[in-house]
């Protein structure tokens, strides 16, 4: 395959490599690189920040122009000699990982947020997946991106006269995208199929750059389709569960099915949500094609592929789909796997019966060989969701642990907050292991924090001005209220930030529970605070969209005085404007419904501070020398009483201890107090919650083991694979023969000796594995004691029956202990691959 940059009409030759710096979508979120942007078209870039578009719109005039001007040719050679250096220098995975034989990881996402000239994410789950493929790129994994380019993306915002929401839907033109056709070798446009009732989808192929990193980018408005099927990528999230359905077949069968068209060959295949799901069946049945093996056999072999991660915290969060829908569009895709449709639900659905929906997530975890939450918090939260995948297994050894996410720290730092980490730790200290990084930052000095601070929040006020002065045109202002735009918000007082999704978990309504108490913190003479809030309601939600509303109402009464403003459209431009600007963010989710959150991660290189709720990613973050936390750390449902409970906490807190900590100052007059946290939570938190962290975390404990594992079960047309399926088959042929015979405790020199009979039928003894099991006791953690049973001397007169033994302790109850046995071996992915367990009665 071939991948050629195309414009509608060629540069100049003194211009190659302009082209390059515009695809690049890395280099474009990079600190300072926006300035040869600047110098082509300084008015077009502050309207759009798409180079790309740039390109496409400027005059042959202009580039005559530029092509003689020595100052713009010479910021292009740097710009251009900066990034060879970055794509050639050594990387972390070069020098550590290379040559553990890992070659490939494809990283399917619904949505990607890597620049807004690339409108194709909502929230959170797309900023993360873009953070991922950014910082893979700096510690060079080698990692390639599946997604869909949609021609829509996610609404646009705007709010009316009368505060409330208005949703937009421009058309993303992919000529004006930074992204590029995929031709294979003849210069034909790279296309997949993937077949529907009564007719194929074509799904063509772009592909957007990010650094060494592809993202490979499927879309049907292709006109060899029906005219329904073209609008498939129409809107991120659009539509109903049919093209929802639809949607997620294009990703996950057209996805892996492209990655084979391009050549591209990876061993694991890491699925950001449940979305993707339908990958894992597609993997498959490539495999079975190539190799002869039967479905289950292929699905052994490329389950020890497949991650998935879920950003899930409640059950109505799991995408469902209706049986009957599924027996629809999958009617011919099962027997091309090899099995019936009933089969193919099986795989998504717990116990409920013929009628149950297709569980996405589900389907996830049956064909992938590992689950993980996205904080600690979320891996327990999700144990419990996942428990009815494993009857009478503890919940504490539900498979799914947790890799806490992280933010990719370069693309959210403003240039002031660049040039002070360059100053104190150094260039390129985003792509190598961040860890020796707190010490250098510990030594910056209170002066140079705080001036760094004072900079960076008039440096937003500017930005929040200059919005405000728009808005107000648009709406007819008369010249009074016009001029008030130009001093809104004061440069030395205390600016707070609040912005996300307007959904009812997040409570965005928390600081408005007594509006005249916030009115009076605020206004408070001696240590003034100011709000600034931005955020979009799903056009379905018409409770967020009143929340809303009530802000905007807020805002606007003349007792505020501009103390309040709701910035409308949030994107990753306005997102980088406030995290490098305001002193506090608040965030107050119901615990646990925020799977992670990295908004307030994007602060912590900033020299913001945080407020939150004790969910997520705070919840493992927060120490009282960092910021503050609201909650007590535990469940309360949507209580109203606890929501004002906590409402009243978080006016206290911002009265009594975040204004004094801002306004007490030395007699420099710096807040020492202030600074300190600041200093701490800087040093302590932001090489952690990266994804520098996160991505090398993926890498050692996830990556590499499902690699092997994908290496040793393939090998010889999936043999080894062949053997585990026949095993795990007797063993669920037989389990409902395996027994205990009378439990035996003994008690001298204070041990306890357990000894128990167990019959295993026609199972090998060395396929399981015999435990004595205690629950854990208060004060000692939440893992579970568990001690593998020694297997002893045959029964006599029995057959492949064998005594179990195993000393422990007297220090608690015998009848703490329970035995219990359960398939084991040491390449299965147990209780994923073989969730059976039989506990002494």
């Amino acid at each position: 395959m071939s991948l050629t940059h195309y414009l509608a009409r060629p540069l100049p030759s003194e211009l190659d490599g302009l082209e390059d710096l515009a695809a690049d979508l890395l280099w474009l979120s990079n600190t300072g690189a926006d300035k040869i942007w600047q110098m082509v078209d300084p008015e077009l870039w502050d309207a759009t920040t798409n180079p790309w578009f740039l390109l496409e719109r400027i005059s042959e005039t202009r580039l005559e122009q530029l092509r003689g001007n020595p100052v713009f040719l010479e910021e292009l050679r740097n710009q251009i000699e900066k990034r060879k250096t970055y794509l050639e220098c050594p990387t972390w995975f070069d020098r550590t990982h290379s040559l553990h034989g890992l070659q490939g990881v494809a990283y399917f996402s619904m949505e990607f947020g890597l620049d807004e000239s690339l409108p194709i994410y909502s929230g959170g789950l797309g900023i993360l997946a873009g953070d991922c493929l950014k910082a893979a790129s700096d510690l060079g994994v080698p990692m390639v991106g599946v997604g869909l380019l949609y021609q829509q993306g996610y609404f646009r915002q705007g709010i009316a006269w009368d505060g409330r929401q208005v949703e937009y839907f421009p058309y993303n033109d992919p000529t004006l995208l930074p992204v590029v056709p995929v031709r294979d070798c003849s210069g034909e446009w790279l296309r997949v199929s993937v077949y529907l009732p009564g007719r194929p989808l074509v799904l063509r192929v772009w592909q957007a750059t990010v650094g060494r990193v592809p993202l490979y980018l499927l879309d049907s408005n292709d006109p060899v389709n029906t005219p329904a099927d073209r609008t498939i990528t129409g809107a991120l999230y659009g539509g109903d569960l049919e093209m929802r359905l639809l949607q997620e077949i294009a990703l996950g069968i057209g996805g892996w099915r492209a990655l084979e068209g391009l050549g591209i060959h990876c061993q694991v295949c890491h699925l950001n949500e449940g979305h993707p799901a339908f990958a894992v069946l597609e993997r498959a049945r490539s495999f079975a094609k190539q190799t002869g093996q039967s479905f289950a056999v292929a699905l052994r072999a490329t389950r020890a592929g497949n991650l998935f991660t879920t950003h899930t915290p409640v059950p109505a969060g799991f995408d469902r789909f209706p049986a009957d829908l599924i027996r629809r569009y999958f009617a011919d895709f099962a027997p091309e796997l090899g099995i019936s449709i009933e089969e193919l639900l099986r795989l998504g659905r717990g116990e409920g019966g013929r009628d149950e929906p297709l569980n996405m997530a589900y389907l996830a975890i049956r064909g992938s060989a590992a689950v993980n939450g996205v904080s600690r918090l979320h891996g327990e939260v999700s144990r419990r969701l996942f428990q009815p995948l494993f009857p009478r297994w503890p919940e504490k050894e539900v498979p799914v642990g947790h890799v806490t996410n992280g933010i990719h720290v370069p693309t959210w730092h403003s240039a002031e907050t660049d040039a002070l980490w360059t100053k104190v730790c150094g260039p390129n200290r985003w792509r190598q292991p961040t860890e020796v990084l707190a010490d250098d930052f510990r030594k910056t000095g209170d002066l140079d924090l705080w001036e760094f601070r004072m900079k960076s929040r008039m440096k937003l006020i500017l930005a929040i001005r200059k919005r405000r002065k728009c808005r107000c045109s648009i709406l007819g202002k008369v010249a009074d209220e016009m001029a008030t735009c130009s001093c809104v918000f004061d440069p030395n007082t205390l600016t707070l930030g609040f912005a996300r999704r307007f959904a009812t978990y997040k409570r965005p309504d928390l600081l408005l529970h007594d509006p005249n108490r916030l009115l009076r913190i605020l206004s408070n003479p001696s240590a003034p605070m100011q709000l600034v809030i931005a955020g979009k309601a799903h056009p379905a939600d018409s409770f967020g969209k009143e929340l809303i509303r009530r802000w905007n109402a807020f805002a606007e009464r003349p007792e505020v005085n501009g103390r309040i403003v709701f910035l409308e459209d949030y994107d990753m431009r306005m997102a980088k404007e406030l995290v490098s600007g305001v002193d506090l963010w608040i965030n107050n989710p119901r615990r646990p419904w925020e799977a992670s959150g990295t908004s307030g991660m994007k602060l912590l290189g900033n020299g913001g501070l945080n407020l939150s709720e004790l969910d997520g990613w705070w919840a493992e973050a927060y120490c009282p020398e960092v910021g503050w936390a609201l909650g007590d750390g535990r469940e309360h449902g949507e209580d109203p009483a606890w929501d004002a409970a906590e409402a009243e906490q978080l006016y206290r807190l911002l009265e009594q201890e975040v204004a004094p900590a801002f306004y007490n100052r030395d007699s420099r007059g710096i807040p020492t107090g202030w600074i300190a946290k600041l200093r701490e939570s800087i040093a302590q938190l932001t090489g952690y919650f990266s994804t520098n962290r996160m991505v090398r975390q993926y890498t050692e404990e996830y990556y590499h083991p499902l690699n092997a594992a994908f290496q040793k079960r393939s090998a010889k047309n999936g043999a080894r694979a062949r053997e585990l399926e026949e095993q795990l088959r007797q063993i669920a042929l037989h389990w409902r023969e395996v027994r205990f015979g009378p439990l035996s405790v003994d008690t001298a020199e204070g041990e306890m000796r357990f000894c128990v009979p167990v019959y295993l039928d026609e199972i090998s003894p060395q396929w399981v594995r015999v435990d004595l099991y205690a629950e854990p006791r208060d004060g000692e953690g939440d893992k579970p004691f568990v001690l593998s049973m020694e297997r002893a001397e045959p029964l006599a007169g029995a057959f492949n029956a064998f005594l179990y033994r195993a000393v422990v302790p007297s220090g608690r109850p015998a009848g703490d202990y329970t035995p219990r046995v359960r398939p084991f071996h040491p390449e299965i992915f147990a209780p994923i691959e073989a969730n059976q367990i039989l506990w002494y009665a």
